[in-house]
């Protein structure tokens, strides 16, 4: 089974499916060296091998990569993906997530969050969403548990970042029986 590719569209923002047409608009976004600090892709310098990476993969049947569409200003300011698709064990990760830093603390991210992991547990029925993130970002583990997800553990020396860094990874999910508690706790922030 493929994820469909479909918009995913609430009060704050809009999820596209990654297409060409996004390349440009969303280069001026991708220009902030905080965005890639804490990433494995330095988005700057590499933005167009990034941008053709995300496309050539980004089929639904593993990969699935969203445009994040700021609608109030009518401009892209990031990137997110579901990522390993895994649709016969009900299961997905979201990841690959990155923004300009002027929506950083918002309700960008949480929004984004909440549409994905909305459509994966009640239209999608999956079982099962993870996230992972760099052991040294703790704003990114933050904001991880304010979504609700539960720390599973870390992978040590996991992943060569961009600057030659070795790093464990810090694994988190969210399961189907969580989802109404962290749906509902989403819902009140974004209120």
């Amino acid at each position: 089974m493929s994820v469909a590719r479909v918009a995913l569209d609430n009060r704050f923002v809009r999820l596209e499916p990654l297409e060409e047409r996004h390349r440009e608009a969303l280069r001026p976004a991708a220009q902030h060296p905080e965005i890639f600090a804490v990433t494995t892709s330095a988005l700057g310098p590499l933005f167009d091998p990034y941008i053709d990476n995300a496309l050539k993969r980004s089929t639904g049947d593993h990969e699935l990569a969203f445009a994040v569409l700021l609608k109030a200003e009518r401009r892209y300011v990031g990137m997110t993906r579901y990522l390993n698709i895994e649709a016969a064990h009900k299961k997905l990760e979201i990841g690959s997530t990155w923004y300009e830093p002027a929506v950083w603390g918002g309700p960008v991210n949480p929004e984004c969050k909440y549409l994905l992991m909305r459509h994966a547990f009640e239209v999608l029925k999956f079982h099962r969403v993870e996230y992972k993130t760099d052991a040294r970002n703790k704003h990114s583990q933050a904001a991880i548990r304010k979504l609700g997800a539960t720390q599973e553990g870390i992978f040590r020396k996991h992943m060569i970042m961009a600057d030659g860094h070795v790093r464990d990874s810090v694994y988190f999910s969210i399961i189907d029986t969580d989802w109404p508690a962290a749906k509902a706790g989403l819902e009140k922030r974004l209120a």
